[in-house]
């Protein structure tokens, strides 16, 4: 149980609940293959069945920690910044993001949208969940939208969200992990033949790297 005024400090963003921070190459989307550093915020109500980072759920298990400490981390490595999570925009984002620009970094966020987005990005990136549909002001800023392909159905999901996003929404699809030997093959067909949607790969995890 967290002290008042530390629950008071978190509500406004000036605590974050911080599962894990780390620098590494970005494998996934429109930035893959570039360097940044990632921050990963605990807390997700989501609930996919299928998520590589479920101990990122329950946001009790990981410290509050002052934005500060978290930018001054940031600063030393890279000049973007990808926050992910969990589902970052649980949580409000306006602090973070405006310490942030005061060093001139570019942020990312990896969101399931299911959250009215808060914060300022230089790029948004949707990958929206069944469970919990986005909300409409990320479907309209979203700068990518990214489906995760579990199975055939999720084609048709994919082409439902493509026509929520805006028009200026890059379109990628992207195998589910556990079963991308299934999966992958139909994704690179269906690219093919829908040549709006690009092919995403988990590269880290080919790469072996965080």
């Amino acid at each position: 149980m967290l002290s008042k005024e530390i629950q008071l400090e978190v509500n406004k963003g000036a605590m974050l609940p911080l599962m894990e921070e780390f620098y590494t190459i970005q494998g996934e989307g429109n930035h893959t293959g570039t360097a940044a550093y990632f921050i990963r915020i605990g807390g997700c109500d989501v609930g996919c069945h299928w998520c590589d980072v479920k101990e990122s759920w329950n946001a009790e298990l990981h410290p509050p920690t002052p934005i500060e400490n978290i930018v001054a981390n940031a600063v030393k490595y890279a000049d973007t910044v990808v926050v992910t999570g969990g589902e970052p925009l649980t949580w409000d984002m306006s602090l973070l993001t405006s310490k942030l620009k005061e060093h001139k970094l570019k942020i990312h966020i990896e969101t399931s949208g299911a959250y009215p987005l808060s914060g300022t990005w230089d790029w948004i990136c949707l990958s929206p969940k069944k469970n919990k549909l986005p909300t409409q002001t990320v479907y309209d800023h979203a700068d990518e939208l990214k489906v995760i392909i579990f199975n055939k159905h999720d084609f048709i999901f994919a082409e439902e969200q493509a026509a929520k996003v805006n028009s200026n929404a890059l379109l990628f699809l992207q195998p589910e992990w556990s079963n991308k030997e299934d999966m992958t093959p139909l994704i690179v067909d269906y690219v093919m033949k829908n040549p709006k949607w690009r092919v995403s790969l988990q590269t880290h995890k080919y790469l072996n790297i965080p």
